[in-house]
């Protein structure tokens, strides 16, 4: 102990202040006011349920630092016990005893978490670009959030299908149980929800039959599939180029620093078909444009719609 009070003593000046860590309980508090500062961001920029991050840059970094001030907290509660499974806690004895109800579970957690991610997903990955002008820890989008729970979307997806099925049902009921549906959406990724929002339109019209033992994930997954396909071919056509060798490449973990190894990149650009090429374009900005800058805008177009998986992320 006195070994102990004299490193402290030459380690701080005998200032222990900001030395030792902060208890459970104040980490807990923390976790707390950060979270609802991260409701008031993204209320402020109307988005409900975290669905979709802010369109604002600025509002983007100050979610940014938020969540990794939010995931420093939490990480420091884990080690003094804290688990999501547990909502409340509480601390002291007699009159002093306080408790403590957190006001988010995991479930949102890694809702924020997968946000996050897509923060990461628009730079290049080195913490800050003219798109992404604020830092970002590479270490927080690794963060699993493959185990969003899924049963709850499900679960709202199936009361979905029961009130359309429910004879005299009313309007607003149907229109209830189709927000509710929506709201669970903001545990997908940006690409994931507009597959999402697609099949649910191919629902209401009636052009889908519903398989019994199938999952929305399953059929979130199957529109998504079927959309990137028809993007590879549509593309191959506008433009004239080899559509095999452009799926070989989607399929191949591209990324901007491997878009051209062994030449692949360019072996395909060289496909291309010119004419297809400046016609597709010309009609596009409806304006002559010429050959030198047809070649660098499929150069261009080709880049993004390779390394974003298609033009629906």
């Amino acid at each position: 102990e006195q070994n102990i009070d004299k490193a402290v003593e030459l380690y701080s000046g005998n200032k222990v202040m900001g030395l030792f860590a902060e208890q459970l309980d104040v980490n807990l508090n923390k976790m707390n006011s950060i979270y609802d500062d991260i409701c008031e961001l993204f209320n402020s920029a109307g988005i409900p349920n975290f669905e979709k991050l802010p369109d604002d840059k600025s509002e983007r970094g100050r979610f940014a630092k938020l969540f990794k001030t939010l995931n420093a907290y939490f990480e420091a509660a884990k080690i003094q016990g804290f688990k999501w499974s547990q909502s409340e806690y509480s601390f002291g004895k007699g009159k002093a005893k306080s408790l403590i109800e957190m006001k988010f579970d995991e479930n949102t957690y890694l809702i924020l978490a997968l946000r996050y991610k897509e923060l990461f997903n628009e730079g290049d990955g080195e913490g800050g670009t003219d798109d992404v002008p604020f830092e970002i820890d590479g270490y927080l989008t690794e963060i699993d959030t493959g185990v969003i729970d899924a049963e709850y979307m499900n679960s709202r997806f199936d009361k979905y299908l029961k009130t359309l099925e429910t004879e005299d049902v009313d309007s607003d009921q149907i229109q209830q149980t189709l927000d509710e549906l929506h709201k669970s959406f903001a545990s997908l990724t940006q690409e994931e929800q507009k597959s999402a929002n697609i099949f649910i339109h191919e629902v209401q019209s009636g052009n889908v039959t519903i398989e019994s033992d199938k999952t929305l994930r399953e059929y979130i997954t199957e529109y998504q599939f079927n959309a990137k396909n028809q993007e590879i071919h549509l593309i191959s056509q506008l433009l004239g180029l080899d559509e095999t060798k452009l799926r070989n490449m989607m399929n191949s973990g591209v990324t901007n620093s491997n878009i051209n190894d062994y030449g692949r990149f360019d072996d395909l650009r060289n496909t291309v078909d010119k004419n297809k090429a400046r016609e597709y374009f010309e009609k596009l900005e409806g304006i002559e444009i010429k050959p030198f800058k047809i070649n660098i805008k499929v150069q261009n177009l080709l880049e993004k719609f390779i390394i974003r998986g298609g033009f629906g992320i």
